[in-house]
């Protein structure tokens, strides 16, 4: 591992911490859930888990992932948001009225954008079953796609056998930790996306209108996701995110028995992350923190940038010094895309460890060609 030490980032002192909020405001909440996580998105801290590994079934928080492949498929232009795709008559037979739907009729026509609304806003089962097979031709090999991208965020507790996350015998299970990577990932690497399907409270489609069921909207000051899920199998859950002032908690929550435990005490628990813990800013989205070596591409080296708001997260008014490096496993490879993770930036504090954050390159870099590798050789013969 080479580390690279950042000379023009000397340890320092954290911010003056405003006046500790009261007891009342701090304490630790009642969390009855036999799976719950808080992180902080920002500081890359855990703040609470309890069995965050744990697999478990996700009902509709599947539909996290499948709006995903398709926030991917489209920023690649491999799918576009007005496209259209049709209602199958076998899609239709079998998942007409099913569950939660935005009550697609047989061989209608419906736009991705519609579509994602539906699975979204109102976890429409049969919306996921016609932009999967619109995609892929097929629900089977949009599942493969999925488990494809789980693979590439490294989500290693979970695997999806269906594209709304219905019933299945258990052959789709996700963790708590697998939910969080990919729910961050959901808004860092499209936040204009999220921003435009996400956080919406009702749903008007076609002459009815639904409301959205996350219990977080209209009470918890910020939030605007992610997706709530359930089944008879899995009871309820929640994946749940909030962002004051720029720094964003991420929670999920999972095997309530009752719709209004896990209610107020979702509500309790990020309630409890903003007044019990607090944000030293480090970095702003997009800040060019280091450099690193590239080996067999066009350029010999690349920049390293902040993918969102990085800061260190400690307890309200504890105040702390810290120490900044910047980590990755290289020299490395092109070819790279830009926006890839490929570095960390480590924030020690005595007393606390170690936190990691992600860095990503901030250009593309392509395989070299043949006077580029010229190039790199003789610099190489050099010691350059």
């Amino acid at each position: 591992m080479l580390i690279a030490a950042l000379a023009a980032l000397p340890v320092r002192a954290a911010a003056p911490a405003p006046e500790a909020a009261p007891q009342a405001a701090t304490g630790m909440p009642q969390i009855s859930a036999p799976i719950a996580l808080l992180i902080d998105v920002n500081g890359g801290r855990v703040l609470f888990e309890r069995q965050s590994h744990r697999r478990f079934v996700p009902a509709s928080l599947t539909k996290i992932m499948t709006s995903y492949v398709a926030f991917e498929l489209i920023k690649a232009g491999k799918l576009k948001l007005d496209q259209r795709f049709t209602m199958s008559h076998e899609a239709f037979r079998k998942w007409h009225r099913v569950g939660s739907t935005m009550f697609l009729a047989d061989g209608s026509d419906t736009s991705v954008a519609e579509l994602l609304e539906g699975i979204v806003t109102v976890s429409a089962n049969d919306g996921c079953v016609v932009l999967a097979e619109g995609v892929a031709g097929n629900v089977g090999a949009f599942t493969e796609m999925m488990n494809a991208e789980a693979k590439k965020l490294g989500m290693k507790d979970t695997h999806y056998n269906t594209a709304n996350g219905w019933m299945d015998e258990g052959e789709t299970y996700v963790s708590a930790a697998d939910l969080a990577i990919l729910s961050t990932a959901l808004i860092t690497r499209h936040p204009d996306l999220y921003a435009r399907f996400y956080g919406h409270e009702r749903l008007s489609f076609r002459g009815i209108e639904q409301p959205n069921h996350n219990p977080l909207y209209g009470h918890v000051d910020g939030a605007d996701g992610v997706k709530t899920g359930f089944t008879n199998e899995a009871g309820y859950g929640l994946v749940g995110s909030a962002i004051r002032d720029g720094r964003r908690l991420m929670m999920v929550v999972g095997g309530y028995d009752r719709p209004a435990d896990r209610t107020r005490e979702s509500r309790a628990f990020l309630e409890w992350g903003f007044a019990a813990f607090e944000a030293h800013p480090l970095f702003a989205q997009g800040a060019r923190i280091g450099t690193a070596k590239v080996q067999g591409g066009e350029v010999r080296s690349v920049g390293l940038s902040a993918p969102h708001p990085l800061a260190l997260t400690l307890p309200r008014g504890a105040g702390a010094r810290y120490a900044l490096s910047v980590r990755y496993k290289g020299p490395l490879r092109a070819p790279i895309a830009k926006g890839d993770e490929v570095a960390t930036l480590v924030v020690r504090v005595p007393g606390e460890g170690e936190t990691r954050l992600p860095l990503v390159a901030t250009e593309a870099v392509p395989e070299a060609g043949t006077l580029a590798r010229l190039r790199n050789g003789l610099l190489a013969m050099l010691g350059q």
